[in-house]
């Protein structure tokens, strides 16, 4: 079942927060839960080329707090905070409400967001740049920047063929299972003029060891816990001592002794 799940939801309240924070009643939770969804919708629609990877939507009795966290800040923010301004306008008119504050986070590195890949995928796809060369280019990044591990699957009519196909690329290590490890997931379509190319970016980011600060708002090495990166070796303090302090295990079992060899 660990690929029928979604990643995310699989994690939520263990080591990932909800992206809508407020709570409602039997009366307005389903009034609340389109609104939420319209506001998602109308931003990404609104601002397509701001690399806006989520979006976190937070009530208070008469408040609406709209945090976008975004690759391309300048673009939402505009010239002298008039875009910004704009986007305010036209949400107080979609939710009827006068209060409406809007957070821009910047996120700091981008080729390690699902979001943004899957978002620079599909985009190089509708370009009608080869496929496998953009899969393997964000593959080749995501890496360089510090992922452990990132799976790239497109699905259609690839490259334009009569007969669609589901076609995966994976370097690295992404366990759906182990709840501890840090799995950024994104889904969404490529329009091509043969039809629509499904993309979907599993990315490994490493292990988060002790108790995450689930708040979807903190970044950039705030959300608490340690994460512990594959291949990270712990100190030889911490296994057991200096191995220059370890008594003689006798001769070495490829012949010889260390002493010999060193």
């Amino acid at each position: 079942m660990g690929q029928k799940t979604n990643p995310i939801g699989n994690r939520l309240g263990i080591i990932r927060g909800w992206d809508s924070n407020w709570y409602g009643s039997k009366k307005d939770y389903s009034t609340k839960l389109v609104e939420d969804n319209r506001v998602r919708t109308y931003l990404n629609a609104r601002i397509n080329k701001g690399g806006i990877s989520r979006i976190v939507i937070e009530r208070t009795l008469n408040k609406l707090i709209i945090t976008i966290h975004t690759s391309k800040p300048g673009i939402i923010i505009g010239k002298g905070g008039g875009e910004v301004d704009r986007i305010k306008e036209e949400l107080k008119k979609l939710t009827g409400k006068q209060d409406v504050q809007i957070n821009i986070l910047e996120i700091r590195r981008p080729e390690v967001d699902a979001n943004i890949v899957a978002e620079t995928v599909a985009r190089q796809i509708e370009s009608r740049i080869n496929y496998k060369r953009a899969i393997k280019m964000s593959i080749a990044t995501a890496l360089r920047m510090g992922a452990e591990g990132i799976k790239i699957k497109v699905s259609g009519r690839l490259g334009g063929s009569e007969i669609a196909r589901t076609e995966e690329i994976k370097q690295g290590r992404t366990p759906l299972h182990t709840w501890r490890m840090d799995i950024d997931y994104a889904s969404i379509f490529a329009q091509t003029v043969y039809g629509k190319i499904g993309v979907k970016v599993w990315i490994c980011k490493g292990e988060i060891l002790g108790k995450r600060d689930l708040n979807p708002n903190l970044v950039g090495g705030k959300e608490g816990g340690e994460r512990a990166h594959h291949g990270e070796r712990r100190p030889d303090r911490e296994r057991g001592g200096d191995r220059r302090d370890r008594p003689d295990r006798g001769p070495d079992r490829r012949g010889g002794s260390p002493a010999r060899r060193s």
